[in-house]
């Protein structure tokens, strides 16, 4: 990584917020490569229709891309569905992409096929449209049929981030960057989810104090699961991953909290370098040192 100092909080935020987005180049990448994987589908299944999904397209993807997942949402004809089909049907997903990628590995996983290219991986959800609206996605794992609407996902994101003037993807991006400065200990979508609660009606001013804020609400946040928005039958996102216990998960979100206190306290009595150590403490070598 390319090292550039900040001599402010704000600069240092701002040079972090830049650090985090994908570049221009990785975006025409994905763009091409996406678009083979779907035509490799669509040449041997009917597509009703295809849809990117998950952090990319809802703008909460973070740089680097080789850490990262793309999901391709492909919702198929209703003469491949079969009850007790899940297993079957990404197989046959399997198959067909294997025809045209002779050398990526390609795996089943429990709700998509996985293809993994060099630089990042593509995931590849078979659908179907779902009665009463939304769609099914099988799960191999518990051999059922999972009720789900992505769409809704992206809607909810982009409408939040409207509200706060563009402010809330990138403190969803720099709170990302932290779960993985703490070696992914929460699932990240969950993170999102809980952003858009936190922030519910609370404008967020300035970067640190909106991550400081984050930190101190997840502490009581994190002792829950959170409704899925777009989830039927009550689906509820549980947030822990790498992390085994509740209060285990407490102590993740009061250490940052902590630092981030500790940040602003020094910021406010002018050792601004020392501001920047801690900030660096949460988020990582991808957040800026001093000059």
């Amino acid at each position: 990584m390319k090292v550039k100092r900040a001599s402010t909080i704000t600069s240092a935020f701002d040079e972090f917020r830049g650090r985090l987005e994908i570049t221009d180049l990785q975006q025409s990448t994905v763009s091409t490569r996406q678009q083979r994987v779907r035509d490799a589908v669509e040449s041997e299944l009917e597509v009703l229709d295809s849809f990117l999904i998950g952090a990319y397209p809802r703008h909460t993807m973070i740089a680097p891309l080789n850490d990262a997942d793309i999901d391709i949402f492909m919702v198929l004809g209703a003469q491949y569905f079969a009850s007790d089909g899940q297993a079957n049907l990404l197989d046959r997903v399997k198959r067909v992409l294997r025809k045209t990628y002779k050398t990526p590995e390609i795996s089943r996983n429990g709700q998509a096929v996985t293809i993994t290219f060099d630089d990042f991986l593509v995931d590849v959800v078979p659908a179907f449209n779902r009665k009463g609206g939304g769609y099914l996605i099988p799960n191999s794992v518990t051999k059922a049929w999972v009720s789900t609407d992505p769409k809704v996902h992206i809607n909810l994101i982009r409408q939040a981030n409207a509200g706060q003037d563009g402010r809330l993807v990138p403190i969803v991006k720099m709170v990302k960057a932290w779960n993985r400065n703490i070696g992914h200990a929460f699932v990240s979508f969950y993170l999102e989810l809980m952003a858009q609660k936190i922030f519910d009606g609370v404008r967020i001013s300035d970067y640190p104090s909106g991550v400081r804020y984050f930190f101190d609400k997840g502490r009581e946040r994190i002792k829950t699961k959170i409704p899925d928005p777009a989830g039927y039958d009550d689906e509820q996102v549980n947030g822990l991953d790498e992390v085994a216990t509740v209060s285990e998960a407490v102590s993740r979100f009061e250490t940052a909290y902590r630092r981030a206190i500790k940040a602003e306290m020094d910021e406010t009595n002018g050792h601004t370098g020392w501001a920047v150590d801690e900030w660096r403490k949460i988020f990582g070598e991808y957040f800026p040192a001093y000059s």
